[in-house]
């Protein structure tokens, strides 16, 4: 039998520490449990329905309860719950690895399965790292970042991001890294030609360091810890261009953009680019189940061959790598982007959500609005004209998302910035009731 809901409360302030949040002030609010989900919407221990406004953390594709992939997942537990990848392998994990190389920008044939977005960044890293070793370049070893970069919150993955509220209290763990300047033009001091100036920089690092950098790390299209933060059109294709010159591997973070979020499968497609590495992660099992993956070259994969005793293998490797019942999920969601052509059914729902946030842009508090697909970020001001911050300690993002539970949708701000990112699967009429919450809950947390 189920706890009632009182006790439930009181065990989770007794023992649940909630990540990225700060406890002392949310044992103070009422606490919402989500007990079900059933296509875009969540309900609560009580009944109540919410519009799932960011996909339960960037991760829902097809809705909550999609019978194709819960049928998969009941089927491969008739079969296999779980065997290890570490010498052995088993169907799902094999069929998935060949698909994953179909669809994804060409040249990437190997794929490396992890848990999550944060490994599937380390296993980059380390591949990176290693290769330049074994090709004879033990020199190249430097990453270079970008500022404002979220890559995940393990330790080489805080490395490589650029959020001090995040990463700055680690930094005597952590290796030293370049950064480059984001393409942040709305709090950009320069004005005139930011984005232009960001690139420009990033050029001239990787030319002067070219000798000692192993690789570039980025989010394509768009960052998105950040603050959905928009990168130019032809952005990623000349950091590619940069990176292909100098040679320097490359390295796109899509565990956030990947799987349909910016309107392609990748957001690298957008320019027609192919990474050295990829990473993946979220949307791959359509937000059911922990999964990610590492995609690389052949080349890459050909400098980790070699006689045993030599040792270049990649020593690396998670219990629950490439799990069956996650594999079986993914291969399942990737079934349905096909059979209900969801990236061409993206297109009109994309433009009906560009229009909706032109009216929001309206709002007095509303300075910028950041999207690039169902990728999108509303921050908010107290001053537009000067584009004066809301105090810190107020609290307004956090004040609108508390508006917007009261209005039946669940959303999550970073900072003072408003994060939509719907399931793709979202209906226009859906769209329409979470742009008009948005809204509304807007309106009612900047009073």
């Amino acid at each position: 039998m189920q706890p009632d809901y009182d006790t439930l409360v009181g065990w989770d302030h007794d023992h649940l520490w909630h990540p990225f949040t700060q406890m002392q002030g949310f044992r103070r609010e009422e606490l919402l449990i989500i007990t079900r989900g059933e296509g875009v919407y969540l309900y609560d221990y009580q009944g109540r329905r919410y519009l799932d406004g960011v996909s339960s953390l960037w991760c829902n594709v097809h809705g909550h309860r999609r019978p194709e992939l819960d049928q998969a997942v009941r089927e491969q537990l008739d079969n296999l719950a779980h065997s290890t990848l570490l010498g052995l392998a088993h169907p799902a994990a094999v069929t998935l690895a060949r698909r994953l190389a179909e669809i994804s920008p060409p040249g990437l044939a190997k794929v490396f399965f992890s848990d999550n977005g944060s490994t599937a960044v380390e296993v980059a890293l380390k591949i990176a790292f290693q290769y330049w070793r074994q090709r004879g370049r033990p020199e190249k070893q430097l990453f270079l970042k970008l500022s404002q970069a979220y890559h995940g919150d393990t330790l080489g993955a805080v490395s490589v991001g650029g959020i001090p509220l995040f990463h700055e209290i680690y930094r005597p763990l952590l290796f030293d890294t370049l950064e480059a300047p984001t393409t942040y033009c709305y709090r950009c001091p320069q004005q005139e030609n930011c984005q232009e100036q960001c690139l420009a920089k990033l050029e001239e690092m990787v030319a002067v360091h070219h000798q000692e950098l192993a690789a570039v790390i980025l989010e394509p299209v768009m960052q998105g810890a950040a603050g959905m933060i928009a990168q130019p059109p032809g952005y990623i294709r000349r950091v590619r261009e940069v990176t292909e010159e100098f040679k320097v591997l490359l390295i796109t973070d899509e565990v956030a953009t990947g799987f349909g979020r910016t309107g392609r499968m990748f957001a690298c497609e957008h320019e027609d680019v192919s990474p050295d590495l990829l990473c993946v992660s979220k949307g791959i099992t359509g937000g059911y189940l922990p999964l990610a993956a590492t995609l690389a070259t052949d080349e890459i994969y050909d400098a980790f061959l070699g006689e045993f005793q030599e040792f270049k293998a990649f020593f690396h490797g998670h219990t629950y790598t490439g799990n069956p019942l996650a594999a079986a999920c993914a291969l399942a969601s990737l079934e349905v982007f096909e059979k209900d052509r969801v990236l061409a059914n993206l297109a009109p729902k994309i433009e009906l959500f560009r229009q909706r946030l032109n009216e929001m842009g309206a709002h007095r508090h509303v300075g910028d609005i950041r999207q690039r697909g169902f990728m999108t970020g509303i921050e908010l001001v107290q001053d537009k004209d000067t584009k004066r911050p809301f105090p810190i300690e107020r609290r307004t993002g956090h004040r609108v998302i508390l508006a917007a539970r009261k209005l039946g949708a669940i959303l999550r701000p970073l900072g003072d910035t408003i994060i939509l990112m719907p399931p793709l699967c979202i209906s226009p009429a859906e769209l329409e009731d979470l742009c008009r919450i948005t809204l509304e809950a807007i309106d009612q947390g900047t009073r």
